[in-house]
């Protein structure tokens, strides 16, 4: 059975604006262009992965049900137009606790790869930051790094035309 392909996205300045250590559900609203590129992602044959850091949880900031809470509506927003975010792994340490999976760090990725079969040579990483990019890079994915200059949209686009 082949395995299986993904695009793995950062959440803060890729998927919504980013709400410093957000716990507040209704502080989260998806980039316009989101929905619709989720569902052209899912159509071709990707699932796709949130992987983020959230060290608001190890700083005390909010708990692990907050985050769920915060996510779920980022879920319910981005799957507005029949996509699917599949799965969210993310990181609660805080930069200093030198775990292994906050990124740039691959702990996550590693994760993601062996609960989902994927094929690292056929995903992608989608993410706002340098880090999100080394990421993707270090687990063997291509990396696009989406800014002011290029939108989750045409970062859809560039995976959907390679």
């Amino acid at each position: 059975m082949a395995k299986q392909k993904a695009v793995l996205v950062d959440r803060d300045d890729t998927l919504c604006p980013d709400v410093p250590y957000c716990s507040d559900p209704s502080k989260i609203h998806v980039f316009e262009d989101v929905p619709a590129s989720l569902k052209r992602l899912n159509d071709a044959g990707y699932i796709v992965l949130m992987i983020t850091n959230q060290s608001g949880i190890g700083r005390g900031y909010f708990t692990e049900e907050t985050l769920h809470e915060v996510n779920a509506e980022l879920k319910y927003q981005a799957e507005a137009c029949g996509g699917k975010i599949t799965d969210i792994f993310f990181c609660p340490h805080k930069p200093d606790d030198n775990c292994d999976c906050r990124k740039p760090k691959i702990g996550m990725g590693l994760k993601a790869i062996a609960k989902y079969d994927l094929d690292p040579a056929q995903c992608w990483m989608i993410g706002d930051k340098e880090k999100d990019v080394e990421f993707g890079e270090h687990l063997g994915m291509r990396s696009i790094q989406v800014s002011d200059k290029l939108s989750f949209s045409e970062a859809t686009d560039k995976i959907l035309n390679s």
